[in-house]
């Protein structure tokens, strides 16, 4: 249990900086304001959907459940924080 609510925190904190770095480049204005509510968005619906695979673990191996969670993850992660970057 003390995994799982270490991994939400973990999710919540990389999801947070995610949308920080959105809020600061729309109060710089240095990128379209249009394109960071979408890249908001989608942080949002990151973080509520892996927040929800953890609370409801699916049936199996769990090493093998969490180890793909992780690494989709931080695919998903590389992938905003590079349109953030580009935005």
């Amino acid at each position: 249990m003390a995994n799982r609510k270490q991994l939400k925190k973990s999710i919540k904190k990389i999801t947070g900086e995610l949308f920080a770095d959105c809020v600061a480049l729309s109060m710089c204005q240095q990128a379209d304001p249009e394109k960071l509510d979408e890249l908001m968005a989608e942080v949002l619906v990151l973080h509520n959907e892996f927040v929800a695979r953890i609370s409801h673990t699916e049936p199996g191996s769990e090493r093998a459940f969490y180890k793909q969670l992780k690494q989709e993850f931080t695919e998903k992660v590389n992938d905003l924080s590079n349109r953030i970057i580009q935005a």
